[in-house]
């Protein structure tokens, strides 16, 4: 099996990549991920994987660039069903630069994440392989989330506070309002 395997993040991807590796694969890290934002927090969580990808001998692709405008592009006049367009576009990015550069499968470290939609993503991830004729790999990684949680801080890695897109950010700072509201 060649696996080129999505990667959001550092953090996400720990796991990912041990449970892999544990089963004999080998994946290659792809980074592709417009839908993050501010360009700081892109940029961030970019440079905290290529670290750790180097730290562990993880061939890392980087296959996307910073994309407001794709990404906004993507989920403008739907806004909630904008985690199944997200999904699609990077699933979609992967899947295609898998088949076009011989690899067989593919995945992606968004299913270590309990706060993800699963069965979205594996819609999304299903009709991106047979659009671009290559396979999908599922495995659900979300037993070992909080075991890659607590690597990444005794590693140091930048662990982020949300999902990445500028709603999420958004619904943090709501919830964080709400609570000081009902605490006052």
């Amino acid at each position: 099996m060649n696996l080129l395997l999505h990667i959001c993040c550092a953090p996400c991807a720990i796991m990912c990549v041990k449970t892999l590796r544990e089963e004999g694969i080998e994946p290659v890290g792809y980074w592709d991920n417009p839908n993050i934002h501010p360009y700081t927090e892109f940029r961030t969580r970019r440079q905290t994987l290529e670290e750790y990808a180097r730290s562990i001998d993880l061939k890392l692709i980087i296959g996307g660039k910073y994309g407001l405008r794709a990404f906004l592009d993507d989920v403008s006049g739907d806004y909630t069903g904008r985690c199944l367009n997200c999904y699609r576009m990077r699933f979609r990015s992967v899947a295609k630069y898998a088949a076009e550069n011989g690899f067989t499968h593919f995945c992606s470290t968004l299913f270590v994440s309990p706060y993800q939609n699963h069965e979205l993503m594996i819609q999304a991830a299903q009709a991106a392989a047979e659009e671009f004729g290559v396979a999908f790999l599922h495995r659900d990684f979300r037993p070992y989330f909080r075991q890659g949680q607590e690597e990444a801080r005794e590693l140091g890695l930048y662990m982020q506070k949300y999902c990445g897109c500028i709603f999420s950010e958004e619904e943090r700072y709501q919830k964080r309002r709400k609570k000081r509201e009902a605490e006052a």
